[in-house]
């Protein structure tokens, strides 16, 4: 995802099994990135997924999570 003037920050969030993701959900995560880091690098979108892609070793593959 990119935008005219750049990259758009989009992330993957793996909630526990007990929970929902809503709206809700993704303002308050968006806070407390704003309030943790500079607040234009938080991201502007959020996708709630069961897991992460990863490799044999673990490491997270992010080339799929782009891909969509």
């Amino acid at each position: 995802m990119s935008l005219s003037c750049g990259s758009l920050v989009k992330a993957f969030v793996v909630l526990q099994q007990s929970s929902a993701g809503n709206a809700t959900l993704v303002k308050e995560l968006q806070n407390f990135v704003k309030n943790s880091i500079a607040p234009y690098k938080y991201p502007r979108a959020l996708e709630f997924v069961d897991s992460l892609p990863k490799t044999e070793t673990g490491k997270i593959q992010r080339f799929k999570l782009r891909q969509g």
